[in-house]
């Protein structure tokens, strides 16, 4: 039997934490569980996908502008070029492959500003590519929600629809397609699937450390109209909160988890100028574990900050921006330490904050607890999802540790690990 081609999609290799840690995931299972199988992506950072775990990798967008607004003329039309060069690119990727996952990420989402010509039209070309061609498309651990834009739902809706396999990271995402006119009845519900992920520690830093994820937050995709205004509350919101930790003597270590959040830690550290104050440059999901397992309690905004604090067993409290943090932290037992991000009201946090750190000890027996029921819960995805996409290799055992050779038979990945590359691993960039 030949090596299943597997290839994965997504805004993988760009900056965001947690998009990459979803990746590194679905790559630990499939070279623990199907280590002949041959990898690719089709991503929008392909030469840093190749660089971190060693596959093959093809950039998303013909047009190298897509990322950046186009307000003249030649730019507008090198975009509309590319969106239908990209029909036939995404087309040509998909006919090579036999399965294709989408892995994680809140690709059927619109929680923060998206355009309908962005990634969902680039989703609805990969899913509508695979039913025409007879390639699997799943859409693995997925996030969705409400969206209020007519044609942005629209694309999400046929997206999901043309999929082979789905499941989601929480109940709310599957209501979401659900309401939007998708039949859910089959689709199963899973934890993130960065909790597969080994738990990465390191020793617990200064005494009353405590971690603040940040985010360059505007609101949502509906919000627009009022970014800056909720960028400005967000952002003087969490100064104030710092500043109290910090006159109570309190060191904070200031968290991101993509790029452009850079400009927030500036922020804070030109706001509240302490020694106390200081920032960490995670490059990887480990690198926030390490730092979540060091502090004593967490206070963030980013889903994947949260989802590090809460692996590590740290008493997190959630600057909840969308219903997925909300659904994250009743999951792992903490449902009464969210706080809405929109409005933040820096006393009112320092009240939470407070009464988390009250039953921290209590906390920590929970989320070690509920940490153990989700990793079981993504093995049972796991053995799901080989069943839908490789039934052939659904009824045999699966390979012992270190079976084959390469990073096919890696079983330890982490999420910034580098497999030793493949020979034929390089970047496609036509």
């Amino acid at each position: 039997m030949s090596a299943a081609r597997v290839g994965v999609f997504g805004l993988l290799g760009s900056g965001n934490l947690g998009n990459d840690g979803s990746l590194g995931a679905v790559l630990a299972y499939l070279w623990r569980d199907h280590p002949q199988a041959v990898v690719e992506a089709l991503c929008g950072g392909p030469e840093a996908v190749t660089a971190r775990f060693g596959i093959r990798a093809t950039r998303l967008h013909w047009y190298r502008g897509e990322y950046r607004t186009a307000s003249r003329a030649g730019a507008i039309a090198g975009k509309g070029l590319g969106k239908l060069v990209d029909v036939f690119r995404t087309a040509a990727w998909v006919r090579r492959q036999d399965v294709v996952i989408v892995p994680g990420m809140g690709v059927l989402e619109a929680t923060l500003p998206l355009r309908p010509w962005g990634f969902p039209y680039s989703l609805f070309l990969l899913c509508a590519s695979g039913r025409l061609l007879g390639t699997r498309v799943a859409l693995v651990g997925v996030g969705a929600a409400p969206i209020g834009n007519r044609a942005t739902r629209t694309l999400v809706r046929w997206s999901a629809r043309l999929a082979a396999y789905r499941s989601y990271r929480d109940g709310p995402s599957r209501e979401a397609m659900r309401a939007m006119g998708v039949d859910t009845a089959r689709d199963e519900v899973c934890p993130d699937l960065a909790f597969s992920l080994p738990t990465v520690r390191a020793p617990l830093g200064a005494p009353g450390q405590v971690c603040v994820g940040v985010m360059d937050f505007h609101g949502g995709d509906d919000d627009r109209a009022r970014a800056e205004e909720i960028h400005r509350r967000y952002l003087d919101g969490v100064i104030r909160f710092v500043r109290a930790l910090v006159e109570e003597g309190r060191p904070v270590r200031l968290l991101t988890g993509d790029g452009c959040d850079a400009p927030v830690v500036a922020a804070i550290l030109g706001a509240v100028d302490s020694p106390l104050v200081t920032a960490a440059e995670p490059a990887s999901l480990d690198d926030l574990m390490r730092e979540t397992s060091a502090a004593g309690t967490v206070v963030a905004t980013r889903y994947h900050n949260l989802i590090c604090a809460l692996k590590t067993g740290t008493p997190t409290l959630a600057l909840s921006y969308a219903t997925k943090s909300e659904a994250l932290m009743a999951r792992m037992g903490l449902g009464a330490y969210c706080h809405p991000a929109r409005e933040v009201d820096a006393e009112r946090l320092l009240e939470q904050f407070r009464e988390l750190e009250k039953r921290a000890p209590e906390l920590r027996r929970t989320l070690a607890e509920r940490n153990r029921v989700a990793v079981e819960q993504l093995e049972s995805q796991f053995t799901a999802l080989t069943a839908a996409l490789f039934p052939a290799a659904a009824g045999h055992d699966r390979p012992d540790a270190g079976a084959g050779t390469g990073p096919e038979a890696r079983t330890d990945i982490r999420s910034d690990a580098r497999p030793d590359a493949r020979a034929d691993a390089r970047q496609e960039t036509p």
